[in-house]
């Protein structure tokens, strides 16, 4: 004889604990929206970097800092790519780190934007998505990650 549950008992059976807390915690919502838009938008944006599909990265890169880097603008922006994806897995993997990573990599974005004129509107919407980065590293300091369990150390 098999027993059937209730439609609500077997979801309740079936749910994660983290199901569960996503759906109850706005708190814990928030920092999972921050930690997937922080390793999405750098991975894309890297990724845009060689493709060009987006826009021409190249004009974003300030004069002043064209004349410092080796190379071409193009070529600085192919950098630039590898930058943003490595922190968009950093944040995927350790967000704590990378919050602050891509906080500090957007604080050097603004102050290359705001060395070129008409630039400021996208130097201050970086600043949100600054403000945004901290914001994620200060909440993955509430929401660790679980870490795997060590084997037992012979002594």
């Amino acid at each position: 004889m098999t027993t059937t549950l209730a439609p609500e008992a077997r979801t309740a059976t079936t749910t994660s604990p983290v199901a569960a807390r996503l759906k109850a915690d706005p708190a814990y919502q928030a920092f999972w929206l921050l930690r997937v838009g922080f390793t999405v938008a750098p991975i894309a944006f890297g990724l845009d970097k060689f493709f060009h599909v987006l826009v021409n990265w190249d004009r974003y890169l300030a004069p002043r800092i064209n004349h410092i880097v080796p190379g071409t603008a193009h070529q600085a922006m192919y950098a630039v790519g590898i930058i943003e994806i490595v922190a968009g897995l950093v944040v995927a993997f350790r967000p704590r780190f990378g919050g602050y990573l891509v906080a500090a990599w957007l604080a050097g974005i603004i102050a290359n934007l705001l060395l070129i004129p008409g630039f400021y509107d996208i130097a201050l919407r970086d600043f949100g998505l600054l403000l945004a980065a901290l914001t994620l590293a200060r909440l993955a300091t509430a929401f660790p990650s679980p870490q795997p369990a060590r084997p037992a150390r012979l002594v």
